[in-house]
């Protein structure tokens, strides 16, 4: 925000300098009206011709900062947009999550598929991180956007339609401590995979990188609404 409120005091200042000329020329003008000496017409008719050339190129400057103030500001909002939408890759603080299926051999009559990873898991993480302040995430290198699914292929993981196998490597931005406190709370998501022996590791790091989403976006039904539309 600092450089748009940069741009907005050089508006006002070059507005108080206008308005100054603006009475300075009242003035010359009230000036030639009253009783000069004849020979002083000419000097104070140049001063005021300059002093309107100079008002003119002020009011000239106070239309390019406004133009320019608002250009930088719909880019940032822009830039916003591109950011929540996730199409552009982000970095910042935050943690890195690794998840892998559990090397604990299973017991007799025990379902050996809660030693594995389920698409129910990584929802589980990924709520939290949300939850807990997160302003992005990806699952190996594929950034979650609104339309992203997570679920169960087989022995794999589908994510934005893609498959992977674990072990599994989630990245989230933001405050990376409460990130991690979020997921290790006691009888949190961690705890309860911990229990079946699912590897889970966290790590907080001052920059973590995720990846712009690579898919595409199909509105087959819905279109931008009409402003005071129902």
């Amino acid at each position: 925000m600092l450089p748009i409120k940069q741009g907005q005091f050089a508006i006002a200042l070059v507005c108080v300098v206008l308005g100054i000329m603006l009475a300075v020329q009242f003035r010359t003008t009230q000036d030639i009206k009253s009783s000069i000496p004849y020979q002083r017409v000419e000097d104070l008719s140049q001063r005021l011709s300059q002093t309107e050339k100079e008002r003119d190129s002020l009011i000239k400057q106070v239309q390019e900062l406004k133009r320019a103030s608002g250009a930088e500001a719909a880019s940032k909002e822009f830039e916003m947009i591109k950011m929540g939408a996730g199409v552009v890759a982000v970095e910042g603080p935050g943690v890195i999550v690794s998840i892998d299926d559990s090397k604990r051999p299973s017991k007799p009559g025990e379902n050996p598929n809660l030693y594995l990873i389920h698409d129910d898991d990584i929802l589980k993480v990924i709520n939290e991180l949300w939850a807990a302040g997160a302003e992005a995430i990806s699952i190996n290198e594929q950034r979650l956007i609104a339309s992203s699914e997570i679920r169960c292929a087989g022995p794999t993981l589908s994510v934005n339609n893609s498959r992977y196998s674990p072990p599994y490597e989630i990245r989230a931005i933001g405050e990376p401590t409460t990130l991690e406190n979020a997921l290790k709370m006691r009888g949190g998501v961690i705890e309860t995979l911990q229990f079946w022996g699912i590897q889970v590791t966290t790590k907080q790091q001052e920059l973590v990188k995720v990846p712009a989403f690579k898919g595409t976006f199909r509105f087959e039904l819905a279109k931008p609404a009409q402003e005071g539309g129902r």
